[in-house]
């Protein structure tokens, strides 16, 4: 007699996520589009200076400044935001055919101001952001997600920097075009100083047992508020003894937020102890700002590069490892290679600032010299992780 197998209920067909994933989620194209930039910027700036694109709109400081600004960290804002966004609203962020749109408008802006065409240059560039703007603003108001809605307004704010930089380097107003570098810059720092207040004591008492990182309400406060101190006295053009008198307060704010995280316990964990290391150079960026302008004997420039270069440098690379791994399904441990990426970007950050504050006669090698461990270590990145961002999540969830 034939044994009786009942039928097991029918299941429906699981939806597998495509074999190819660069368009599932927004820190997947921009991330590769960042670091590959990273690392190639480099090289262009010095064809710049060697002549072979003579009739580049944006020359020499002035088109490396922006494009760190405006093509760099504006482009890792933008992966993150997206998808942090979509986690905030649980709504849809852009994919598809609209995130290829978005990032095909990034790259032309990177072409258009390697060549003659200013106009077009200037479009490209205050459009992605306002774009990138309006996209967020899409699920952040469905979900009436209130609390992210400056993140919205910071994007608008990035997009009229950039507008008016390009305005005032066409000769159709006449404001200064380092001034929409610097409030630029004051946004990037703001940005960096709400996120890291955000992940890095969540992350360092996740990551590390019995951490017991903290935040006091009042160090918050005037953390923060101090940046949007700073960025209102720039953006006012108010003399730069205001621009001190703020400067200094606001770095004693940042230590004494960043000691309540316990800096000291994150040695544990090599994707907690990058954030940290970061942070640390944004005290050192509004102290050096002050001094500055106190004492002559230090340049502004190297104020910049703490901030550029270590505090940014340094979230970025810690972030977009970080996320890389998480949103695809991978385990949240530093490899080999990804700590390779940590010590070549705050090797450049050390040789940038370091080396012409104590030796300024050596300022060329150390700008050489750092600029090489950039360019390794964002490069790195962009081989390692093409892989890892253009397939499906390790876990076969969507995203």
């Amino acid at each position: 007699m034939a044994t009786f197998i009942p039928l097991e209920p029918a299941r429906p067909p699981s939806i597998q996520p495509p074999a190819f994933a660069l368009w599932q989620l927004g820190f997947r194209p921009f991330y590769l589009l960042a670091s590959g930039f990273a690392a190639l910027s480099i090289a262009l700036w010095a064809m710049q200076f060697a002549g072979w694109l003579p009739r580049a709109y944006l020359q020499g400081p002035m088109w490396h400044a922006h494009e760190m600004l405006f093509g760099f960290a504006l482009a890792v804002i933008v992966g993150f935001l997206f998808t942090a966004g979509r986690n905030w609203s649980d709504q849809p962020t852009p994919t598809g055919l609209p995130l290829a749109a978005l990032a095909v408008l990034w790259v032309v802006g990177r072409v258009l101001v390697l060549t003659p065409f200013a106009w077009s240059a200037a479009v490209a560039n205050a459009a992605f952001p306002l774009a990138c703007a309006l996209a967020l603003a899409r699920p952040l108001v469905a979900a009436r997600n209130r609390r992210n809605y400056f993140f919205v307004g910071l994007l608008l704010l990035l997009a009229g920097a950039a507008l008016a930089f390009h305005l005032s380097a066409l000769g159709v107003i006449e404001v200064p075009a380092w001034l929409g570098i610097q409030v630029a810059l004051d946004v990037l720092l703001f940005i960096m100083a709400v996120m890291a207040g955000r992940v890095v004591p969540m992350f360092t008492n996740n990551g590390i047992s019995g951490a017991g990182a903290t935040r006091h309400p009042l160090a918050e406060k005037i953390a923060l508020g101090s940046v949007l101190g700073l960025l209102l006295t720039d953006a006012a053009g108010l003399p730069p003894i205001a621009m001190a008198a703020i400067a200094l307060p606001a770095a004693l704010a940042h230590l004494v937020r960043w000691l309540l995280w316990r800096p000291w316990k994150a040695s544990a964990n090599t994707l907690v102890l990058v954030l940290h290391v970061a942070y640390a150079w944004i005290p050192v960026h509004l102290a050096l700002r002050a001094l500055a302008v106190l004492h002559g004997g230090v340049p502004a420039s190297l104020a910049t590069r703490a901030l550029t270069v270590g505090a940014a440098g340094g979230l970025i690379i810690g972030m977009m490892v970080r996320t890389s791994r998480g949103h695809t399904g991978r385990v949240l441990r530093a490899d080999q290679v990804d700590t390779a990426c940590f010590v070549l970007v705050l090797l450049a950050a050390l040789v940038r600032v370091l080396v012409p504050l104590a030796a300024p006669a050596h300022t060329v090698a150390a700008v050489l010299c750092s600029a090489a461990f950039w360019s390794l270590g964002f490069g790195l990145f962009a081989v390692r992780y093409w892989p890892v961002l253009t397939r499906a999540r390790a876990d076969g969830k969507p995203g």
